[in-house]
């Protein structure tokens, strides 16, 4: 979904950069499944600036040989061995992401290793004035209450929610609760756009293993998004496509609502 979400996206921009918060292979044994992989497998190359970091030692290792297959003059690779949540700091301040940057942010965490002050300090890296950095946020709907009860450091959800209520998130729907994410992305961090992608357990089936939350300030970038997760996952769009009426369906001149 993301790699030809991504692919799309560099149609219309011409040029990007991509951040991957989280980018060890999930599946060591499935390298067809590695983001990372695919988005720098993905054709056409336009995407020339990418961040890739991960704290895990032997996950490192493999963006750090996947990186060197990949780099070139023109393709920027940069690779960090630490939390993301610290590295954010240094990817942001290295002066490669500049305002008018299309700049992408994977954030495939591990059920509660992205700190809500992690995206802010994304959001609030350019100027009000531009457009922010697009995020594509996990959230763990189908084991959240789960892990919620059986966290032993409070701390950790305080963190990753970034607020002193999270426990009301135990008692919360899964839909309910990556709603909630949605609001925030854009009552409190200014995004225009966010909206909650539902991936499910098996193809043909109807639960709802987590939801994957789409933030951006690009009013195109939600129909685009739309269209990569019909065509890589297959779920009927009149059925998973949330309503938001900031999310215009037509542009002026339009006879009809846009096909996605």
């Amino acid at each position: 979904m993301i790699a030809i979400y991504l692919r799309l996206f560099v149609y219309i921009t011409k040029h990007g950069a991509y951040i991957d918060g989280f980018s060890g292979p999930q599946e060591p044994d499935m390298p067809d499944m590695w983001t990372a992989k695919l988005v720098l497998e993905s054709e056409p190359k336009r995407l020339t600036q990418f961040f890739l970091c991960e704290k895990n030692r032997k996950s490192y290792a493999a963006i750090d040989e996947l990186a060197a297959k990949h780099r070139t003059r023109k393709r920027k690779i940069n690779t960090y061995f630490m939390d993301f949540n610290t590295a954010v700091h240094e990817v942001i301040s290295t002066g490669n992401i500049r305002e008018k940057t299309a700049t992408f942010c994977l954030l495939d965490q591990r059920t509660f290793e992205c700190k809500w002050s992690t995206i802010e300090a994304l959001a609030s890296a350019k100027k009000p004035s531009g457009m922010k950095i697009e995020q594509f946020y996990f959230v763990p709907t189908g084991w959240l209450q789960r892990s919620l009860s059986a966290l032993k450091n409070k701390q950790i959800p305080r963190a990753w929610w970034g607020r002193d209520d999270w426990e009301r998130l135990q008692s919360m729907p899964g839909q309910s609760c990556a709603n909630s994410f949605c609001q925030r992305f854009k009552s409190e961090l200014g995004y225009r756009h966010a909206h909650a992608w539902p991936i499910f357990e098996r193809a043909e089936g109807r639960r709802v293993m987590y939801y994957m939350v789409h933030a951006t300030d690009h009013d195109e970038a939600p129909r685009l998004m739309a269209r990569a997760y019909r065509a890589a996952t297959g779920q009927p769009l009149e059925e998973q496509l949330p309503f938001d009426p900031s999310w215009p369906l037509r542009k002026k001149g339009d006879s009809a609502p846009r096909a996605l």
